[in-house]
């Protein structure tokens, strides 16, 4: 028998406590209102120093960096173009934080989704997905963990991953795979970085608002969505964000190597 379950309210936005303070962060895929933007505002609001914000859409990134440089000073907010697929670029988005002392936290948000049968898939819809998700990723936690390692910085990366690199669902093997590769990718590359103080660890969200996702699904789909979830709604990226900061902050200083699920699913 399926159960109905009410939607809860969303709950009170969470002041800032200065957990971030007079950190360098670099944020990818935050432009637009999805996670990457929540959490670049987050930091803000966590007392951050400078965050470096980067996409591949080079005006809603500027449209970001200019709304968060009028609420919390130009000073304090950078922005650059950047492809995850092309080391030079993610290289050059690292040379940037360099410039404010160089990255202490590094947020992986980048990736690409989509729906394909696993029998109709292109190779190129595959190697896609796989190349912005789950190699991206990788090249980023290399770049960042490189720079930090190299400075003596005791610093952070927090990736992305999602529920659905757990849960199986019809047209994501792609998308499924790159996001268990990201939850890999997490444990070990902590291993590998322990040894110079550095932490790696990733957030698991279900389901986050935002406007995309509500431009590209049916109110149908978004609805028995819901339903999976225990409060009958789906999570703020803001929500999704506060875990990441978190995660990045002092709070979590002997968490390395885990991945956090953000979601009011049941097991």
């Amino acid at each position: 028998m399926t159960v109905m379950r009410p939607e809860q309210p969303t709950p009170d936005y969470v002041e800032g406590h200065n957990l971030l303070a007079g950190k360098v962060v670099v944020v990818t895929a935050a432009a637009g209102a999805g996670i990457g933007a929540s959490v670049s505002r987050r930091a803000l609001e966590e007392g951050a120093a400078m965050v470096v914000i980067s996409d591949t859409h080079e005006r809603r990134l500027e449209e970001s960096r200019a709304a968060l440089g009028a609420e919390f000073g130009e000073d304090r907010v950078r922005a650059i173009t950047v492809d995850v697929t092309d080391e030079a670029q993610v290289q050059a988005l690292l040379d940037v934080a360099d410039e404010h002392g160089g990255v202490d936290i590094m947020i992986n948000n980048a990736g690409l989704g989509g729906t394909a049968d696993v029998l109709e898939m292109a190779d190129e819809d595959w190697s896609r997905v796989l190349d912005i998700t789950l190699t991206g990723t990788f090249r980023c936690v290399r770049a960042a963990g490189n720079r930090m390692k190299d400075a003596g910085k005791k610093g952070v990366i927090v990736n992305n991953a999602s529920v659905i690199g757990w849960r199986a669902q019809e047209g994501q093997a792609h998308y499924a795979a790159a996001k268990a590769g990201v939850m890999a990718l997490t444990r070990c590359a902590a291993l590998d970085v322990a040894p110079y103080g550095i932490r790696v660890n990733a957030v698991s969200p279900s389901l986050a608002m935002h406007p995309f996702l509500a431009k590209v699904t049916s109110d149908e789909l978004l609805h028995e969505l819901k339903q999976r979830e225990a409060f009958g709604r789906a999570a703020e990226p803001w929500e999704v964000a506060n875990v990441m900061v978190f995660l990045a902050s002092d709070y979590s200083s002997y968490l390395t190597g885990e991945v956090i699920s953000v979601s009011s699913q049941r097991a």
